[in-house]
């Protein structure tokens, strides 16, 4: 069984971006966790950033169940992403205390500064989650696959090199779970995200062969990788 971790700056972010690959580990049977550092709780021109804090964590709550994947929050501010070592280090707790095979999360240039804090901060916690010699809580773990998400905001210098074979099962099942964010219905200042990403697992899908995907980068000196799936039978 695969664990895939997809670590976002904000509830919605990964859900949006990698959540149809997620939908698709979990239905095939393995594990999939989001983990959002913010609520993105300061994305709303007309709600209070209270009354928008609420609504989205049970927006991505009801996201989360509704893929079958698991949820876990942070508590820092949207805008305010700390970039110190205390985030890093209890980024790498839940890395060591989840053991996930594959860790997904943002590209690390970004027009929006949460997205791009949060690529450092995942890629240092996946190292701090691995260093036997530092002591903490949980034993060390080194999550081995890590990929960066396919996002308009995230996208100078992205060139996404693995492509992940969407069912039309997981498909659907992700088309539909992600219209239970008002920000993806274009309730906040109207970005069509629903259409969009929906239109986007088809032009990322042509060039592969395939009917539909989801697009990711890999480190530098990854290989190229055409799949359905990610870490344990990946060739499935």
């Amino acid at each position: 069984m695969t664990h895939v971790l997809a670590i976002g700056a904000h509830a919605g972010d990964l859900d949006l971006t990698a959540g149809a690959v997620l939908a698709q580990h979990v239905l095939r049977g393995d594990r999939a966790t989001l983990l959002h550092l913010t609520l993105g709780e300061r994305g709303h021109p007309r709600m209070t950033v209270a009354d928008y804090a609420k609504q989205k964590r049970e927006e991505a709550e009801t996201f989360a169940d509704r893929i079958g994947a698991g949820v876990r929050f942070l508590d820092y501010e949207d805008g305010l992403l700390p970039e110190d070592d205390e985030t890093r280090m209890r980024v790498g707790d839940i890395i060591r205390e989840l053991r996930p095979d594959v860790i997904l999360t943002h590209w690390g240039a970004s027009i929006h500064k949460d997205h791009a804090r949060t690529h450092r901060i995942v890629e240092d916690a996946r190292f701090y989650g691995g260093l036997k010699t530092l002591e903490r809580e949980h034993p060390a773990y080194w999550a081995n696959e890590l990929y960066y998400a396919d996002n308009w905001e995230d996208a100078e210098g992205y060139a996404p090199d693995v492509f992940v074979e969407l069912s039309e099962e997981a498909y659907e099942l992700w088309s539909q779970a992600i219209t239970g964010y008002a920000y993806a219905r274009g309730e906040t200042y109207g970005f069509p995200y629903v259409d969009y990403y929906r239109a986007l697992t088809i032009v990322r899908g042509a060039p592969a062969g395939f009917g539909r995907a989801q697009a990711f980068a890999a480190p530098k000196g990854s290989r190229r990788l055409r799949t359905k799936y990610f870490g344990k039978g990946a060739s499935a």
